[in-house]
């Protein structure tokens, strides 16, 4: 690859697909504090209940271990029987009270809708930026995200107007498309949008989306790099065509 930085104007490309945490926001840490929360209300009132020592959730190793990029339900099963925890599933409509596996992980989506509600959502300045200059000079956007939270966590961060398509976790789940690293997701966006793979490009934090990138045939895949150089040189590894620490300076 050559040391300049690609150029990506409407004389190459037709639009830009755009993961959403970690690419446009910082719902991690939304993510992360309300699994907190919802754990260690669960264990303590557990540990009084069987008079048992409480152990809190750790939000490093424990997230990384049995939560991260899980689906919700799976998460909550994950992390419960590495404590020894064995509850009914349950079903997806259970309330949040209810003890079982869908109960605890309903529970914790609640909360994350009330706090995107009432504290927001910090936004990348530096990617809105570059969306808006894109969209300025008549390149399409869309958000690529399998959280169903999507238009929730746009709309927290005020930034829901700035993509013409939303490909998110109901799409997903009403037209059966594989997740990441298969490029199914990002394909369907940019059929949405009219645009050949080759003339559209993938943003992505996570090696699973640059790999979908890759996998897709798309004209361009950008890593963002916002943890550290072995993540910079394993998104190169995964398919990334280029890294950048923030979108900022994909700006002309």
């Amino acid at each position: 690859m050559s040391a300049q930085k690609p150029s990506v104007t409407a004389a190459s490309f037709d639009a830009v697909l755009f993961d959403l945490d970690g690419v446009l926001t910082a719902t991690a840490k939304v993510h992360d504090a309300c699994w907190k929360k919802v754990f260690d209300g669960y264990l303590k009132e557990r540990a009084a209940r069987y008079n048992e020592p409480f152990r809190p959730f750790d939000p490093d190793e424990d997230y990384s271990r049995y939560v991260d990029g899980k689906p919700r339900y799976d998460g909550v099963k994950s992390f419960l029987e590495s404590r020894g925890i064995h509850l009914p599933y349950g079903d997806p409509q259970d309330p949040p009270e209810q003890e079982t596996i869908c109960g605890i992980g309903n529970r914790k989506e609640e909360l994350v809708l009330k706090t995107l509600k009432t504290e927001g959502v910090e936004v990348y300045e530096g990617s809105v930026a570059w969306v808006k200059h894109l969209r300025k000079n008549g390149i399409k956007t869309a958000v690529v995200s399998s959280s169903k939270n999507c238009l929730d966590v746009l709309q927290a961060g005020g930034i829901d107007g700035l993509f013409e398509v939303r490909v998110d976790g109901h799409v997903v789940e009403e037209q059966q498309l594989p997740g990441k690293p298969a490029p199914d997701t990002y394909l369907h966006a940019a059929a949405l949008l009219d645009a050949e793979p080759h003339r559209a490009v993938v943003v992505e934090d996570a090696l699973s989306g640059v790999q979908s990138g890759r996998n897709g045939n798309f004209g361009l895949v950008i890593g963002v790099n916002r943890v550290g150089r072995e993540h910079a040189d394993a998104l190169r590894q995964n398919g990334a065509d280029l890294v950048v620490n923030d979108l900022a300076e994909m700006l002309p």
